[in-house]
């Protein structure tokens, strides 16, 4: 069964603790040393009651720092490891003087140097337990080939798509390769957010040359949620300016981001022709089949016996992203280990029905997507799902697969069956049509936005 829990701790406290362990690892590859061990990893969980983390920190002065800095990430990696929406409330309590305050400077002092080892990956994320599916493979494809021979060709690699599909995956199991292959390289991972914090404060110190020579000696540039620098001008000149000097000398350069370039409205166009001018590659919601096949690719690495049986019945019942998909499984292990028994059918439906319920009524169903739109365009749900061929109705039918999709991330098959049995190549073809209208129209984009804003379970 792996991992065993003795009865007399709290099941809440052991999915806490085990959650909590989770994220120090997490932050570990993306927050600088000095940050996690100085202002992190003291942090101390208490209790966690119907989505609220009480968390200690040692100081006002703490609580404040963290939670200007780093409370969304760390939200959203417990929520992640728990399954579910949490936040956090810090609680604090008196210190002596000399211990109460540190100085706004120490912060400052941690930015990377440019002799400074290359990040250490993740070593969970690998090209070897990436479960590839259509959803990924051509932003697999991508990776891999810049992982082989960084800065020779598609530089840069610009990978997009929703919040939990992979996309930070992929870019430790490129800098796992390079590093394997030589590990003398300097492999820069980044995300925009810190990149921009740290712009800020290097600015404020009169240190911006130590921190340009941070960023810009390195041989590998992954920049994470490129997006996060939108409305900054004064940062995005910056990444401008650091894209173009190490793209010049032939330094790889991947960037990641929720959004297509050409969707990233308020971003300097300067760079978002930049960002195009290499391989842009998508990571879609993956199916049913391949969403059971991450799930047991997981419980193989944590040495869980899940059957296919029941990571099917997973992959169809917790909706969500991947990450979510994940805490489900946590969750139920959890459980069997405190019960002493395998992960069942009979426990995970259980689990599913106590937890997770809820979210699988919140999903609309395709019915419910087809009257509005066909209320949008006008047209009945009768004409949408009938052979016709008309171009206002073939774009109405389109646009019902797209939003299906991107809301439910069920497989092409199950939608094309709601779609009048239709071929889940036609599905795969309307999805991608309406890609490239909302990549091309700016309008269009707005409007397929607002109608999944409507759809969206609150």
């Amino acid at each position: 069964m792996g991992k065993q829990y003795t009865l007399d701790e709290h099941e809440e406290s052991i999915r806490l603790r085990n959650a909590w362990e989770h994220t120090l690892k997490v932050l570990a590859n993306e927050v600088p040393k000095a940050h996690l061990n100085k202002f992190v990893r003291p942090l101390i969980p208490i209790s966690f009651n119907n989505g609220v983390i009480e968390m200690h920190a040692a100081g006002a002065f703490v609580a404040e720092w963290v939670r200007s800095k780093y409370l969304g990430r760390l939200q959203e990696v417990l929520g992640d490891s728990l399954g579910e929406e949490v936040t956090i409330e810090f609680h604090t309590v008196a210190r002596d003087r000399s211990e109460s305050s540190v100085a706004p400077a120490a912060v400052a002092t941690s930015t990377i140097r440019a002799d400074e080892p290359s990040f250490r990956p993740n070593p969970k994320y690998r090209f070897e337990n990436l479960v590839v599916g259509q959803c990924n493979r051509m932003a697999v494809a991508g990776a891999r080939a810049v992982a082989s021979e960084p800065g020779a060709r598609m530089n840069p690699l610009f990978i997009y798509g929703s919040s939990g599909l992979g996309k930070t995956h992929l870019m430790h199991a490129i800098a796992h390769d390079i590093l394997q292959r030589d590990p003398r390289a300097k492999v820069s991972y980044v995300p925009a957010q810190f990149f921009a914090e740290e712009y800020v404060q290097a600015v404020q110190s009169n240190r911006i040359d130590q921190f340009r020579r941070s960023q810009r000696s390195v041989n590998v540039w992954l920049v994470d949620d490129i997006q996060s620098i939108i409305g900054r001008e004064r940062t995005q000149e910056e990444v401008f300016h650091t894209f173009n000097y190490l793209h010049q000398l032939g330094r790889q350069i991947v960037l990641c981001a929720d959004r297509a370039p050409r969707q990233l409205f308020s971003l300097d166009e300067r760079l978002r022709s930049r960002f195009e001018s290499g391989l842009l590659v998508d990571v879609q919601s993956p199916d049913t089949e391949t969403r059971a096949a991450i799930l047991l690719s997981k419980a193989a690495e944590e040495s869980l016996n899940l059957s296919p049986e029941v990571a099917l019945y997973l992959a169809g019942n917790v909706n969500g992203n991947v990450r979510v998909l994940e805490g489900a499984l946590t969750r139920i292990a959890v459980m069997a280990s405190l019960e002493r028994t395998e992960i069942t059918a009979e426990l995970a439906k259980a689990v599913v029905e106590q937890y997770y319920q809820s979210m699988s009524h919140a999903k609309p169903g395709f019915r419910q997507v087809m009257e509005m739109v066909g209320k949008y365009y006008k047209i009945s749900v009768a004409e949408i799902e009938s052979p016709s061929r008309k171009a206002p109705v073939v774009h109405a039918r389109h646009v019902a697969v797209y939003l299906m999709r991107e809301i439910s991330g069920d497989s092409w098959k199950h939608i094309g069956n709601q779609c009048g049995d239709r071929d889940h190549t036609s599905m795969m073809h309307a999805h991608q049509k309406i890609s490239e209208m909302i990549e091309r129209d700016r309008q269009f984009a707005g409007t397929i936005t607002a109608l999944m804003q409507d759809l969206a379970p609150n």
